[in-house]
């Protein structure tokens, strides 16, 4: 059971259109998007499935501003993010509007899991009161509290897994990328993970978007995109608007 105290603020609808994205590889040109165009909708797990290389992840790149289109639009409920001009209202949009799962973890080696946990919570402004309180509950959601006081080097992958998972839910995000977020996960762990993922959207109206091979996973999706070669193979019932 979730507690509801812990999320409050719901996603976003995100319209992708003609999205272009390539990038140089020594002297060759590899395009990575080539005119993608989606929607993803609050309230709904949006699945991306797809071979390796296929452009599942620059595509999630694309909706966290991590990286930018050459060409087309990505619209995050109101938000251009094309007219984010600076690399600080980039950031700022990624602190406080999106959780972003990696397949690395994108842990900080020289901390505990519990101060990974509180880092983006103080860049964000929560008192250390609030940073501890809701560290220790996002711990608990994800079955890591008896670990919490680990580095990333002591733990497994699997654990550090849902370390990831927690510190992407810190703040609160509308929007959660998972970027194959039960990669390294048992097969229980792979459904509690999926399971906290689909009620985000389905309980809390955030905005849930999964790239996955693991077809378990697949079949949770309320909506399913199929990529190959930088492009929608099978949209589903998300169709290109």
């Amino acid at each position: 059971m979730i507690d509801k105290a812990l999320f409050d603020r719901p996603g976003f609808d995100v319209q992708v259109t003609l999205v272009h994205k390539a990038y140089r590889v020594g002297e060759d040109l590899y395009e990575a998007l080539k005119g993608i165009s989606c929607r993803m909708e609050r309230g709904k797990v949006t699945i991306v499935q797809g071979p390796s290389g296929c452009g599942k992840s620059t595509l999630l790149n694309m909706l966290s501003g991590i990286d930018h289109p050459d060409l087309g639009a990505v619209i995050i409920g109101e938000r251009d993010l094309a007219k984010m001009r600076t690399e600080r209202e980039l950031a700022d949009f990624r602190l406080h509007e999106v959780g972003f799962i990696f397949q690395a973890f994108n842990l900080v080696p020289g901390l505990t899991a519990f101060d990974n946990l509180r880092l983006p919570m103080t860049v964000a402004g929560w008192t250390k009161a609030q940073q501890n309180d809701r560290a220790q509950r996002l711990f608990e959601l994800v079955d890591m509290a008896h670990k919490s006081g680990k580095r990333p080097d002591a733990l497994s992958g699997g654990e550090q897994q849902r370390v990831a998972v927690a510190l992407a839910l810190a703040n609160d995000p509308p929007l959660i990328l998972a970027d194959e977020p039960t990669g390294n996960l048992d097969t229980v762990n792979a459904r509690r993970v999926t399971d906290l993922l689909c009620s985000l959207a389905h309980d809390f109206n955030k905005t849930v978007v999964i790239t996955t091979h693991d077809p378990v996973v697949a079949r949770r999706g309320d909506n399913v995109l199929y990529m190959r070669d930088g492009s929608l193979a099978l949209t589903g019932a998300n169709d290109a608007a």
